[in-house]
């Protein structure tokens, strides 16, 4: 119990070695981190299954969840790509997919949210970023560069604009990997830090110990709210990277 009471809110992201690997003096080791990411794909690829084994006129529960986020997902790209956005729809399917899933199971007590990770939100962002260039490199060419040219801009000020243009073109690598990173660890902290504060009154007993359950009706709450901002964090991570693809597609 004590230890328990001791523990530090961010010891929860930790990265645990589970099954030490090395393979030609490289570190393979399954990690906590590396499981639930597999997991995660697992409880994915199993909705995808258990919606599409009895197809029926009436949606059954996971056909419903399916169906919502296919809607969901098909709206952001239509929304900001139109029609041309159809071949980029898998694609953007399964990132939102992908990042619903980790921060579902994130919630889930003594599991691990791989998104509270900034390697793994960092490696995400960076991933899609460079895809996002590549093609607007192959649509446009040369001309791609033109999205850093502000249209209409003076001649004397041109390579200052280029050069602020391009760093805040960089910089979406960052905030994308970090406001998912943020808002994840931020909200498993909170839930952290409020159910060790239930547990130390509970620990303490007598009379305190009754006053407990005030912290736990907050936890309850906070548990609700994590949930919306888990799938409204996957949502605006797919949404930008949308705006970021329809930003290349129609350089000015």
């Amino acid at each position: 119990m004590k230890s328990l009471m001791c523990s530090s809110p961010l010891e929860q992201f930790e990265i645990v070695t589970l099954m030490p690997i090395s393979v030609a003096g490289l570190n393979l080791s399954v990690t906590n981190a590396a499981l639930f990411l597999v997991l995660a794909s697992l409880a994915m690829l199993q909705i995808f299954y258990l919606s599409n084994r009895s197809r029926t006129i009436v949606p059954s529960r996971w056909q419903n969840v399916t169906e919502m986020s296919y809607e969901a997902t098909s709206t952001i790209v239509q929304d900001n790509l139109g029609e041309r956005g159809e071949k980029y729809f898998p694609f953007v399917f399964m990132t939102f997919m992908m990042l619903l899933s980790c921060n579902l199971l994130g919630i889930v007590p003594y599991s691990y949210t791989v998104t509270s990770q900034i390697a793994f939100t960092f490696a995400l962002s960076l991933s899609a970023f460079v895809g996002i260039n590549l093609i607007g490199i192959r649509k446009h060419g040369f001309h791609f560069m033109a999205i850093f040219l502000p249209k209409g801009a003076p001649t004397a000020i041109l390579p200052l604009l280029v050069i602020i243009e391009f760093i805040s073109y960089i910089i979406k690598v960052f905030t994308l990997a970090i406001r998912l990173f943020a808002n994840m660890t931020a909200g498993h902290t909170l839930l952290k830090i409020i159910a060790g504060f239930a547990l130390s009154m509970l620990s303490i007993g007598g009379f305190m110990s009754l006053f407990h359950v005030a912290p736990l009706v907050i936890l309850l709450a906070l548990v609700g709210l994590e949930l919306g901002i888990a799938v409204l964090q996957a949502y605006v991570f797919t949404l930008l990277v949308c705006i970021y693809l329809n930003d290349v597609i129609d350089i000015h």
